[in-house]
């Protein structure tokens, strides 16, 4: 869909609304449903959110190389953070346009047909639509979003209001929530398993509870309080990952269609280096072979070379991604069992409750581990390494650079962690325009300036200049 297209739906509503009934009545489809059906909205609204999220211009071509698990080995810009000011529209147009679009109505259908799971996992599904866009953007149009024929140009709400707001809709999708309702169908990630729904529900309001936990902890020990008194669950296995499980040609995973057409893309040197220090067995999943044999068989690319440098090091000395990353049927993770383990290890390093930190992280580089079929032996003998054991005076490195590692391929979660946690350290290469920073938010996109100007001015008075080095309210230490 293209990038402008939730202004020319904008445009159709003041177009609309300015017309007779009878006019109205004149431009009705024929050929359309009057009455969307909520298992195709949501099967649509799945995909078109999972792609965006896994995509090449929010994934490969920007979070994928500031959290430098990848790397561009042709057509280098955009890993020297060469970046116009269109070059991220597609998160905000495809999210605002499509997705949260989709969820909404498939609320509405919930609450007309008096199936609350409908509208529980529509609007689980709309938070996590919501967390992308600020974590990547900042301030963003949340309270007045996707309601067209009321707010023409919404308000940007601050950061903080967002995480805050996105709590009290998770909560209230985890209490829609019930397993012994009306079935669903069209869910694409759980095939209708409520209960797995709550515990997604749950694990993204413990995720965003961290987010917020630098600025704000005594509200994030609120929501684990809350959670906790409930006596609610999270992701409790790896069978309770929610993930999209793509197709063969043409619903393959999107790294899988791009590499079917394109070969712009090597994993980074960054995290190859990190997988041989740590003799980690995810690295022969993670990257593969160079296809022109070397000592190393595993070559990462540094990020951010220049064209004719990326040239001289080659297509063929250097690694693709795994070939699990590459197959058609690859999933695209949206929330693991490895990510919860760890969010829970940190909660109780921070005292937010009172678990065994150490003991969680040590579940949580296993859950990783088995989440890509590496054996016992191979676990035992990882965990064995002094290099991964659990520090309990440095919590946000232990549990900062082995989340990284667990994320790999998931770029914008990755990105949002690297930001909170400040681990891995990582360092930008001396060709990149930024004076030796990594970017730290997406910019706004162009049309934003035009076509919700006051709203878009107001945002950056509030917030701070649009440019990718602007720290975020949560990032901001």
């Amino acid at each position: 869909m293209k990038k402008n297209i939730i202004y020319s739906l904008i445009s159709l509503s003041i177009l609309l609304s300015s017309c007779s009934k009878e006019l109205d009545e004149v431009n009705i489809n024929p050929n359309a449903t009057e009455n969307a059906q909520p298992d195709y909205l949501l099967t649509a609204a799945i995909k078109n959110t999972t792609d965006a999220y896994w995509g090449t211009t929010n994934n490969m071509n920007s979070s994928l190389l500031f959290s430098q698990h990848w790397a561009k080995v042709q057509y280098t810009e955009e890993d020297r953070f060469i970046y116009s000011n269109s070059s991220f529209t597609s998160l905000w147009s495809t999210l605002y346009a499509q997705s949260i679009t989709g969820f909404n109505k498939i609320i509405e259908i919930g609450n007309s047909t008096s199936n609350p799971n409908y509208r529980g996992v529509a609007l689980t599904l709309r938070s996590w639509s919501f967390l992308l866009l600020t974590d990547a953007y900042g301030d963003i149009p949340y309270s007045q979003a996707g309601k067209l024929n009321e707010y023409i140009t919404p308000v940007y709400d601050k950061q903080k209001d967002v995480y805050f707001g996105l709590l009290d809709d998770l909560k209230a999708a985890k209490t829609a929530l019930d397993p012994n309702g009306k079935a669903i169908a069209g869910d694409i990630i759980y095939s209708g398993n409520i209960t797995k729904w709550k515990k997604f529900a749950n694990s993204l309001r413990l995720r965003i509870a961290l987010r917020i936990a630098d600025k704000e902890p005594a509200k994030a020990k609120q929501v684990l309080d809350d959670i906790k008194a409930d006596g609610d669950l999270f992701i409790s296995d790896n069978t309770d990952i929610a993930q999209l499980i793509y197709q063969i040609s043409p619903q393959q995973n999107p790294v899988s269609a791009q590499f079917d057409t394109r070969d712009d893309y090597r994993i980074s040197k960054t995290i190859v280096d990190k997988l041989f220090a740590l003799n980690d067995p995810r690295l022969a999943i993670y990257a593969s072979k160079t296809q022109t044999a070397t000592p190393q068989e595993y070559v990462g690319l540094p990020n951010g070379l220049t064209n004719s440098e990326a040239s001289n090091l080659g297509f063929a000395r250097t690694s693709k991604p795994g070939a699990y990353f590459l197959t058609p049927q690859s999933p695209a993770v949206i929330f693991s069992y490895a990510e919860l383990l760890f969010d829970r290890a940190e909660a109780a390093a921070r005292g937010l409750t009172t678990e065994n930190a150490a003991d969680l992280f040590k579940q949580g580089v296993t859950a990783s581990l088995k989440q890509f079929s590496v054996g016992d032996a191979a676990i035992a003998s990882y965990l064995a390494q002094t290099s991964v054991q659990y520090d309990a005076t440095n919590y946000k490195k232990s549990i900062g650079e082995q989340k990284w590692i667990a994320l790999f391929g998931q770029g914008l979660e990755a990105w949002a962690e690297q930001r909170r946690l400040d681990f891995p350290q990582l360092t930008a290469s001396v060709n990149t325009v930024l004076n030796g920073q990594i970017p730290v938010r997406f910019i706004y996109p162009g049309t934003e300036q035009s076509l919700n100007g006051q709203s878009y001015r107001n945002a950056v008075a509030s917030q701070g200049a649009d440019l990718l080095t602007t720290k975020l309210w949560f990032d901001a230490n």
